[in-house]
């Protein structure tokens, strides 16, 4: 195994960026002990040590005392929204669940005091501090994680992913959006869909996912603190709102403390006329009418969901093109779909400022044209959440939307402190930042690396959904990169049809020499899921003859890569007859 790195690590040269692809700078490390070796024990365990008894007694004996708990706290309680709008939900897991986590508990200071010998601290408890801090617990290292929020999961749990996704489908269901081309667009699931009605569902699985994530941290002797955490020195972390204070002096950290909602100059937001998507889950009412600033991922998805349950949404950016990282054609299909749920793009435009009233909210556009709706939603991208860690007393500085700069370990300037996931910038998943928060624990543990690929899958969860891997046409035509496509529309197959989205469609690009797929572009119902087929044949540098040779089960959406294919390798012969005949 490599020893960790003390020495200053180099940093590749960043800037701003002019697309996504350039301002991506993912790691070529990825954690994999070498064949035989063993990969979960400590470097430092016994040798005469063996068994999980063994294991366990070692590991208890050299945990640090932490100022403990009264008592065991009961986990499966309702969350704040929960009780404002319904009191308790009704869960039907929730008697399982509590059982399950019946010995588990939140470890809070009481006493103050200096806790030593902690092998590492982790800063949230997201998706990308998840996985640092089980990843260390697997190698058999003390590991704590600090939350400073009233429920663990960071932002992904608790206002971001789950929640936004949860909301998704609840759309769907309630509105009947999915059955309306069987049934015709009078359908509804429900005559009128309320807040309280698309909340109670995003409640619950909060809920779940709150408590898969306790479990798994626990699980693993991991000790879970709450608090805000900030630094004293480049080894110190002093953690205050908690029961008392306490100071922590790890050998590393991470810092996985996620991000909050960007917010422009000069706009009011008061969180009930004018918002954040942070604070969709606290809506009592859904507005009639939504204007929704800035037309990026978050935007476009929470306006065609309001879209869908009938709210007459605008949506105004500076730019003029939308979703610029994504395919063209695909792009216009979508962009075609959401006008005919009521979406309008006002592409190009500026919102110089915005007056909130009591009832309606007024946005004046740099043009001098005047918008006015029930609510407005901020959507101007996000920024990480560093301001409260005093960054300076570790030596460390953020950039002006507070991420931090990072090598391809994740190694910040300090070579003992790590940052990922969204505080880090782009692409900022969560798929990625459990990914970065992995390999982060393995390299500062000296387990050793080997490199991974660069493929990684995307996805809109707007209506319709969009799924890609890979490159646009426009990426292939500025790098001079002969290629052709093949598409399928969910129209042409069964399953499409069966679903109740005849409007779905798949495309891949491949090169049309080597013939090797190049990009996967799906929209329409799992065209998150669908793309994944591609991304797996993409990585074995696959062409499309696979798809062509392959069978697929039927009826099933996973026809498209045939159909697609077929279309694809036609229009090669086409073009091979038509130079014959040249």
């Amino acid at each position: 195994m490599s020893a960790p790195a003390t020495s200053a690590p180099s940093f590749p040269p960043c800037g701003p960026s002019s697309s996504w692809a350039d301002s991506y700078r993912w790691a070529t490390a990825s954690a994999a002990p070498k064949k035989g070796s063993p990969a979960r024990r400590s470097p430092s365990a016994s040798a005469s040590s063996s068994g999980r008894g063994a294991n366990r007694k070692r590991r208890s004996a050299a945990s640090p005392v932490l100022p403990g708990p009264t008592g065991v706290r009961r986990l499966m309680r309702s969350s704040p929204l929960a009780r404002r709008l319904h009191g308790d939900p009704v869960d039907p897991l929730a008697p399982r669940l509590a059982r399950r986590s019946a010995k588990s508990y939140r470890c809070r200071p009481n006493g103050g005091g200096t806790m030593q010998a902690i092998d590492l601290v982790v800063i949230g408890s997201g998706p990308a501090g998840q996985r640092a801090a089980v990843q260390a617990a697997k190698l058999g290292k003390q590991v704590v994680v600090v939350e400073r929020r009233h429920e663990i999961g960071g932002v992904c749990i608790n206002t971001g992913t789950i929640p936004s996704k949860t909301l998704r489908e609840a759309v769907l269901d309630l509105s009947g959006l999915r059955q309306r081309t069987l049934y015709g667009d009078a359908y509804r699931g429900k005559a009128e869909v309320t807040a309280e009605d698309l909340l109670l569902r995003a409640g619950i699985i909060m809920k779940r996912e709150r408590d898969v994530v306790r479990a798994q941290l626990q699980r693993n002797r991991i000790r879970i603190v709450d608090g805000t955490a900030r630094f004293a020195g480049p080894h110190q972390i002093v953690i205050e709102g908690g029961e008392s204070d306490l100071e922590l002096e790890p050998s590393f950290v991470v810092i996985a403390s996620g991000s909050t909602p960007s917010i422009p100059q000069g706009i009011p937001v008061d969180h009930e006329r004018v918002l954040t998507s942070d604070d969709i889950l606290s809506l009592t009412t859904l507005p009639r009418e939504l204007l929704v600033v800035g037309a990026g991922i978050i935007g476009v998805e929470y306006a065609t969901m309001f879209a869908a349950v009938g709210a007459k949404v605008t949506v105004v950016d500076k730019r003029t093109e939308l979703l610029d990282m994504v395919d063209r054609e695909v792009v216009n299909a979508f962009a075609y779909q959401a006008s005919l749920l009521g979406v309008t793009l006002r592409l190009g435009e500026e919102v110089s400022r915005l007056e909130a009233g009591k009832d309606r909210v007024v946005a004046v556009l740099q043009s001098g044209k005047r918008l006015a709706a029930d609510m407005a939603m901020i959507s101007a991208g996000r920024q990480g959440a560093t301001g409260g860690l005093s960054l300076e007393r570790a030596g460390l500085e953020a950039d002006a939307r507070g991420r931090l700069l990072v090598n391809q370990h994740y190694q910040t300037e300090v070579p003992h402190i790590y940052a990922v996931g969204d505080v880090i910038g782009f692409p900022a998943l969560a798929s990625t930042g459990m990914e970065q928060g992995r390999l982060a624990a393995c390299h500062a543990f000296g387990l050793e690396t080997h490199s991974v690929p660069e493929l990684l899958p995307f996805g809109i969860y707007a209506v319709p959904e969009v799924g890609w891997v890979g490159a646009t046409e426009a990426d292939l035509t500025r790098r001079g990169v002969p290629f052709e496509t093949g598409v399928a529309r969910y129209r042409e197959i069964a399953r499409g049809q069966i679903l109740g989205d005849p409007d779905g469609m798949l495309k891949l690009v491949f090169g049309t020499d080597s013939r090797r797929i190049l990009g996967v572009w799906a929209l329409g119902t799992q065209a998150t899921e669908l793309v994944h087929i591609g991304q797996a044949v993409m990585a074995l540098r696959g062409t499309l003859d696979y798809f062509v040779d392959s069978v697929f089960n039927y009826p099933t959406l996973a026809e498209c890569y045939k159909v697609a294919a077929l279309d694809g390798h036609n229009k090669l012969q086409g073009l091979s007859r038509a130079g014959a005949a040249a």
